[in-house]
């Protein structure tokens, strides 16, 4: 299986933000879209952090 990017998970997390918006989703998908959507927030915090981190290392190298 494919490694997930920032890019996939974004695109996840628009459609199940879409998906609740509209209300039309049933108590038990709406868990698991809230479960889900948890973990590509967890996902891309931690990407955006590692990559922060990683930015300012170059940076820092530069100086």
């Amino acid at each position: 299986m494919k490694a997930l990017t920032y890019s996939q998970a974004k695109q996840e997390l628009e459609k199940i933000v879409s998906a609740i918006e509209s209300g039309e989703l049933d108590v038990d998908a709406l868990t698991e879209k809230v479960k889900r959507a948890s973990e590509l927030i967890a996902f891309c915090k931690e990407k955006l952090t590692k990559t922060d981190e990683e930015l300012q290392r170059i940076l820092e190298n530069l100086s």
